[in-house]
């Protein structure tokens, strides 16, 4: 389990690094052909929109994958004994449900029925919108190691 774990988290990692270093990079040559040359790139502004949207999904998996996502606790701080149990259960299934209904099912419509394509890139828009899917996918595997560990660490005695 801890293999696929690594995995996991190298693959988001160097997904983002590659995401972020494609902004940094595409962004100081907007900057330069813009005031250097004063003859601004027309496809670095449609490539840093969809990097920057593709880096926030890998973002949000990763921070699933971490359990660092933004979460309103105000609730589950207060509910004790069996109570926050079930409401954790309860939160966990509308998180996984939401994901796997939105991210993974409704980005593999999005993707399979889009038949436009970028306006200057002119690149096809179902295959910007796989990003959907892929990181819904990620999402729900984190989630599963997460309760793989859970369930391991309480059938081994130890208290989280």
């Amino acid at each position: 389990m801890k293999k696929v774990e690594k995995v996991l988290d190298a693959v988001m990692r160097f997904l983002m690094a590659i995401s972020m270093l494609t902004l940094v990079v595409f962004g100081t040559w907007q900057i330069f052909t813009r005031w250097v040359l004063q003859n601004p790139s027309t496809f670095t502004d449609e490539l840093l929109r969809y990097v920057l949207i593709i880096a926030g999904m890998i973002g949000s998996a990763y921070c699933f994958y971490r359990d660092e996502h933004l979460a309103l606790t105000l609730i589950t701080d207060k509910a004790k004994g069996p109570f926050k149990v079930i409401l954790e259960i309860f939160i966990e299934l509308c998180i996984l449900f939401f994901v796997i209904y939105v991210f993974i099912y409704g980005g593999i419509k999005l993707s399979s029925t889009a038949t436009n394509l970028s306006s200057v890139m002119r690149i096809p828009m179902k295959t910007l919108y796989l990003i959907e899917p892929i990181c819904g996918v990620l999402i729900v595997l984190a989630r599963i190691l997460k309760y793989v560990q859970l369930f391991a660490e309480k059938k081994g005695g130890k208290q989280a």
